[in-house]
């Protein structure tokens, strides 16, 4: 079985940031998968999982409402690794063109009241969420974006090289 391309990435080098994890063709269209990481893999404590809950209804929300990409946005939510999100966008752009979407996203949540769809109709698990430290995390991560915007790394994935041999097999470091 191939290891899908997120995988191929290598999680030991990866910086918080926003990165082109996928492009795929949809018909007559391109849609782009950006990884948009938090925390480094396996070296910093994840995203509290309420407050993860909480930032992608708040972010979902913004994204979807946003005048100038709010038809562009097909997917917005969370990593099972809790250290960042996915966010799927109609065409095929460079990390640094979504940065100010990013920014003005992650930056909003500190103006919020309350987490939009945290009803029992609206919300799977209505009761998981933590607004105060939702709000943390994204005015870490907005510092941290504005702090590094000059730095390629927060904008280009490490790889992992991998040994393949004259037949086709692949091994793997994992």
């Amino acid at each position: 079985m191939e290891l899908i391309q997120s995988f191929s990435v290598d999680h030991r080098y990866i910086v918080p940031g926003i990165f082109k994890s996928r492009v795929d063709r949809l018909g007559d269209y391109s849609v782009t998968t950006y990884d948009i990481r938090l925390k480094r893999p396996n070296r910093e404590p994840v995203v509290d999982v309420a407050a993860m809950h909480s930032l992608e209804h708040l972010i979902a929300t913004f994204l979807r409402n946003d005048p100038d990409w709010k038809d562009e946005v097909i997917y917005w939510g969370p990593m099972g690794c809790l250290t960042g999100f996915y966010l799927i966008l109609k065409g095929n752009r460079a990390p640094q063109e979504i940065y100010d979407l990013l920014l003005r996203a992650f930056k909003s949540v500190d103006a919020a009241q309350e987490v939009p769809g945290t009803a029992p109709e609206n919300c799977g698990h209505y009761q998981m969420h933590n607004l105060a430290m939702a709000k943390w995390f994204a005015n870490e991560f907005a510092q941290y974006l504005e702090e590094n915007k000059d730095n390629r790394a927060i904008f280009e994935y490490p790889r992992t090289e991998r040994l393949v041999t004259e037949d086709g097999q692949h091994f793997y470091d994992s």
